[in-house]
């Protein structure tokens, strides 16, 4: 009975030890996923690597000493590493725009085949607007920064979102990657002319309210519904992107989309309806359409980058995986 009586205290004990040791690092654990995915690109990936990284943690608490570092920084040390090392056994996801030369709206859709590309990040995954994701860059989430940083060597990545996103000093970030502050800001020097030329550091800074975005995709939801490619058209700037994962194909201009959006509807009916999401901080619906049933079944997940002169970029997304994470139901009843 002692025994038992000292073997339940003990259990007890380490039971106490993991509850405490949860609660100091769990308000992080949005944060961290934001950040794994930003490194990946993929959501399943991402959590994998939060929970890899707790585990890390877990395993390597006795030797975290808070007077050299905060926790925080401990901890994204921690998952920074751990994505570098899955980084070395997986490709980049891209984006059709940034693989494969433009499409003509006219032609045939072409499936990536074996293609692992990017995915969109439910904002629910993130409990945006609650206190502890205010540390969260939003613009750092947005799926054209990244796409465009999966073009980046890993260790550019991982130092462009340390100093960039996180806004980690140069010697901070050197710490969390173990290499010198010189190399730090060498690669960050060549992330930031390569996102330069991609234009993405200057779309960020046009980015109106997320009201007014919200506001531009609501009045695209009702021309979309009306299947009023004239009045989608007015929504769009002039040099609008579409592309569709896993659908190789992307074109640029707003008379391109009106004809690509003519075939939609020859080809699947005007009857439409739409379920609002959050997806990398930006607006976004999942779209339905009228089946045989009469039921309106999941047809597309489409991801909006809006500026002040209107709709500038639709990525749209018809992967199985995707509506899985965003669990979005596959009928609408009618």
């Amino acid at each position: 009975m002692v025994a038992l009586a000292h073997h339940e205290k003990g259990m007890n004990v380490a039971t106490a030890m993991v509850e405490e040791f949860d609660r100091r690092i769990d308000p992080y654990r949005s944060e961290l996923l934001a950040h794994c995915y930003q490194m990946l690109g993929s959501v399943h990936d991402a959590e994998d690597l939060v929970q890899e990284t707790y585990l890390r943690a877990w395993r390597a608490k006795d030797q975290y000493d808070e007077s050299r570092s905060s926790l925080r920084t401990w901890l994204y040390r921690i998952a920074t590493n751990a994505c570098l090392t899955a980084l070395e056994s997986r490709s980049r996801r891209p984006l059709p725009s940034g693989m494969v030369a433009e499409s003509d709206p006219r032609g045939p859709l072409v499936h990536g085949g074996e293609i692992t590309w990017l995915q969109p990040l439910p904002d629910s995954l993130l409990s945006l607007g609650e206190p502890e994701t205010a540390t969260i860059d939003r613009g750092g989430l947005r799926l054209a920064f990244v796409a465009a940083v999966q073009h980046l060597s890993a260790r550019q990545r991982a130092v462009l979102i340390l100093r960039d996103v996180l806004d980690y000093s140069a010697a901070e970030a050197a710490g969390i990657l173990s290499t010198t502050t010189a190399s730090v800001n060498s690669s960050l020097q060549r992330a930031r002319a390569r996102l330069r030329e991609a234009g993405i550091l200057e779309e960020q800074v046009a980015e109106p309210s997320e009201a007014e975005q919200r506001a531009w995709v609501d009045k695209y939801m009702r021309a979309f519904e009306k299947a009023d490619v004239e009045g989608l058209k007015r929504l769009l700037t002039e040099d609008v992107l579409m592309e569709m994962p896993p659908m190789v194909n992307w074109f640029v201009g707003r008379e391109n989309y009106g004809v690509f959006m003519d075939w939609v509807f020859a080809k699947n009916g005007s009857q439409w309806r739409f379920l609002p999401v959050g997806a990398n901080s930006q607006p976004a619906f999942a779209a339905y359409n009228r089946g045989p049933s009469g039921a309106f079944e999941l047809h597309t997940l489409q991801v909006f980058t809006v500026t002040k002169n209107g709709i500038s970029r639709n990525s749209v997304f018809r992967d199985a995986e995707v509506f899985a994470s965003f669990k979005l139901p596959a009928k609408l009843e009618a």
